[in-house]
């Protein structure tokens, strides 16, 4: 069978069973709110600048832009750790390079939609993905059932699916027809970037297919023998080979994470039942998972359970509410709003992830 024939099913299983409750999300602007933690504090002196920017109705991209020209360096100078989105207020950090000896006044740079809230010099460049998460804040309008939103609401902190979002897979799934075509060798893309993101889509199609698997068959919290383990807040895996019972305990304690493969040339450390488990289920998409190695990418774990942080509801009406967590780079808040309710989105909702 090949990849043409192949299902991809857009669908993937919730944790706590559909939910049986709707809500509008992203009326307005201030009904999406995010704030950037990047993790570490700029030290102070060097030849960047951080900048704190406050932005609303301005994407990532078009700030850079205009910092660039504001600075009257090249755009290659600019940086930021994270895209936002355009529909939102959010604040995150730019850095731009200007050297030791220049000085400007941000209050000049902006407007009504954009605010320097701090610059600090630092040494080196800010660069994609350096950041530790995001801190949503977002407003929920029309709640079908505030009670039943509010009892899922408290499952939350037990953790949720660590599906890649929507967005992941562009408008209509886009990206992952695109990356199948690359890798058919119907589709030739010349930017490294264009093709590192198709070629993700389907690596995160993957993960998530095997995920939601896991959880159909009731091994979403249990360890196989030869799982791949990941200690919680790190990357740093290892191989579930002994002490299986201590590991469980670790695993219910939250201080482990079960993974799932973004496929690519096999890893060493899977094994045992866990590593025919995931054979089996993937079976249907091996030609996929072969080409996909035979492109030279490399097999990466990715933690199958995310736990947001800090969560808080607050009930502004019957059928309106603010809810709060934050999330750790590479989630995604689609994840969580998916086990809460159905969202009738108002607009496009492209930058519920924690480092578009």
């Amino acid at each position: 069978m090949t990849s043409e024939t192949l299902e991809f099913s857009r669908h993937f299983v919730w944790l706590n069973g559909e939910p049986d409750i709707s809500a509008v999300f992203r009326h307005e602007n201030a009904d999406f709110q995010v704030v950037e933690q990047l993790g570490f504090e700029p030290e102070g002196e060097g030849e960047h600048v951080f900048l704190y920017i406050r932005k609303d109705g301005e994407n990532t991209d078009w700030v850079a832009r205009q910092l660039a020209g504001f600075c009257q360096v090249s755009p290659r100078e600019v940086g930021y750790a994270g895209k936002k989105d355009r529909h939102a207020v959010t604040e995150q950090w730019f850095s731009v390079r200007l050297g030791v000896h220049r000085n400007l006044n941000w209050q000049l740079f902006g407007g009504d939609s954009i605010q320097v809230l701090k610059a600090v010099r630092h040494p080196r460049k800010l660069r994609l993905g350096v950041l530790r998460g995001n801190r949503f804040r977002l407003r929920l309008r029309d709640v079908s059932d505030m009670d039943a939103l509010e009892a899922r609401f408290a499952l939350l902190a037990k953790g949720v699916p660590n599906y890649f979002g929507e967005q992941r897979f562009g408008f209509d799934f886009g990206n992952l027809d695109k990356g199948l075509a690359l890798i058919r060798g119907e589709l030739k893309e010349r930017q490294r970037h264009k093709k590192g993101l198709y070629l993700s889509a389907v690596r995160s199609w993957l993960f998530n297919r095997l995920l939601s698997e896991r959880i159909e068959q009731g091994l979403w919290n249990r360890i196989l023998p030869g799982d791949v383990l990941m200690l919680d807040g790190s990357n740093s895996c290892f191989s579930a080979d002994a002490e299986l019972d201590e590991l469980q305990t670790r695993l219910a304690a939250g201080d482990l994470d079960l993974t799932g493969p973004l496929p690519g040339a096999p890893g060493k450390l899977l094994s045992a039942e866990a590593e025919a488990w995931e054979r089996a289920t993937l079976s249907p998409w091996q030609a996929v998972l072969d080409d996909l190695e035979k492109l030279g990418l490399r097999s990466e774990r990715r933690a199958l359970r995310l736990r947001p942080q800090g969560l808080a509801m607050e009930r502004e009406s019957d059928r309106q509410c603010l809810i709060e967590f934050e999330l750790p780079a590479g989630a995604f808040a689609t994840s969580v709003l998916r086990e809460l309710c159905h969202l009738s989105v108002s607009r496009s909702a492209g930058g519920l992830s924690t480092d578009d």
